[in-house]
């Protein structure tokens, strides 16, 4: 699919040849044993937006032209990279594409190791003074796999140049896409997973004005219940695949109920009455 720059990385093989010591307490110091005058590259955590490549910043367009390596994410399931869609036109023929799989899956240590073999992985490439960046949707440092990614290296090899460059997210697209302000004044805005559903939501007692539940489709039906037993969210829609050619935006998402979202779903709940007549999921040309 990406042409002979692509490498796929599935953490299985990685573990055969570098078996990870760290979750034993004997070993654990051994992986900060570095020497601190070794000559390293610089590692770039790039947030490429929702979606639109035109919503790619200046400063991520400039270093994504500077690298050498392109590390993204993806499913062991699905190899495919929606942020490397969203920037590839920005990333250089001299550049190698490297995708990183990550297993769907609840088990922590199972995820920690993943983790942590992916971040050797891109310490090792650091090391040879390579400039080095991991492309992530949205923003670097909002539920992103990049966080996870940079605790390790930190943790492994703290001597290591990071560099974070944030991006569009996309709940702030996809107000901007229903022009919908999202707060205004002296408004509160609860930003949350959807992951265990409508819990958070359930859990406060004074209701914030302005809610934003991003990963909402795999228990969409108990968020959109968790909004409607509060009963003070007048207006609530959701926007799926935000910033991308197959946007769609539901304004009742009460149909949640009968026609479940797709993966790249959210959704914005506020107490204020706004119309949202003015939204529109087609891009301008």
């Amino acid at each position: 699919m990406y042409g002979s720059r692509y490498n796929l990385i599935k953490p299985a093989a990685y573990l055969k040849s570098e078996p990870l010591n760290s979750y034993h307490k004997n070993n654990i110091n051994k992986d900060i044993n570095y020497k601190m005058d070794v000559k390293a590259g610089v590692f770039y955590g790039i947030g490429v937006g929702p979606g639109d490549p035109e919503l790619l910043t200046l400063k991520a367009v400039k270093v994504l032209k500077s690298v050498d390596i392109v590390f993204a994410a993806a499913s062991a399931k699905k190899t495919h990279s929606i942020a490397y869609t969203i920037a590839k036109e920005h990333i250089p023929d001299t550049a190698s594409l490297r995708i990183l799989t990550f297993p769907m899956t609840n088990d922590l240590m199972e995820k920690e190791k993943n983790w942590e073999n992916h971040a050797r992985i891109i310490i090792k490439e650091l090391e040879q003074n390579k400039k080095v960046a991991f492309i992530t949707l949205g923003d670097p440092m909002t539920y992103s796999t990049y966080g996870y990614i940079l605790k390790h290296i930190q943790k492994i090899a703290p001597h290591l140049p990071v560099v974070s460059i944030s991006g569009i997210t996309s709940y702030q697209a996809a107000a901007a896409s229903l022009n919908l302000p999202l707060v205004e004044g002296d408004d509160s805005l609860l930003l949350t997973s959807g992951v265990n559903g409508g819990e958070s939501l359930r859990k406060i007692s004074e209701k914030p004005k302005n809610i934003v539940f991003l990963k909402a489709y795999r228990k969409v039906k108990d968020i959109v219940a968790a909004i409607d037993e509060a009963g003070s969210y007048a207006t609530s829609v959701g926007v799926s695949s935000c910033g991308q050619k197959n946007e769609k935006i539901t304004k009742n998402i009460k149909e949640f109920y009968n026609t479940p979202p797709d993966y790249w779903t959210l959704i914005l709940a506020k107490q204020e009455n706004t119309p949202l007549s003015q939204a529109s999921h087609k891009k301008n040309d």
